[in-house]
């Protein structure tokens, strides 16, 4: 797994051992960001079930002036903070270990641009969708990108939320909102 462009372009992510995260594929990533445009420039970002933090990082590369990336598992949140700090982002990244719903109502918003790629098994798309409606937590015209199994029903958007794009890549859906 590499950071697939930007100044950091072609440096190692570290992945978690095991199969307790499933890290967004670089080719996904890619994808992704070409349709978010390959620059970040300012942005705050939040990656909620961060896993390695791969698509903040990749944000970050593109310069994106901050991450927060919000993970539980602790080994996850170990690898997180190893790939930040060998990356040299320490100053624009801030690794909060816990669940996603617990750190939701306490981080200051606004954010940019926000990722969310729960495990699959959680079918969490709805209920993370319905949490960033909270005032402040999304930009004006912030985008979320959620990925899902492509199994999970398309979750309805609130309509705080208007549709920008989804894609599917084998079994990842992608959706792309942006705050109206």
């Amino acid at each position: 797994m590499r950071v697939v462009g930007g100044e950091l372009r072609g440096r190692a992510l570290r992945a978690v051992p095991g199969r307790s995260t499933r890290p967004t594929a670089d080719r996904v990533r890619q994808s992704l960001f070409d349709l978010l445009g390959q620059r970040c420039d300012g942005l705050r970002v939040l990656d909620l079930y961060a896993g390695t933090g791969a698509l903040s990082l990749e944000a970050i590369s593109r310069g994106a002036a901050h991450a927060t990336l919000v993970e539980r598992d602790a080994k996850a949140a170990e690898i997180i903070q190893r790939n930040v700090d060998e990356l040299g982002c320490a100053g624009r990244c801030a690794v909060l270990r816990e669940e996603v719903a617990r750190a939701l109502p306490r981080l200051a918003g606004p954010f940019d641009l926000i990722f969310s790629d729960p495990p699959y098994a959680l079918r969490a798309a709805q209920e993370t969708l319905e949490s960033l409606v909270r005032p402040q937590l999304v930009a004006r015209d912030g985008r979320v990108v959620l990925e899902r199994d492509r199994r999970e029903p398309r979750p309805t958007l609130p309509a705080e939320f208007e549709l920008i794009d989804e894609r599917r890549y084998g079994d990842t859906a992608v959706l792309i909102a942006r705050r109206r």
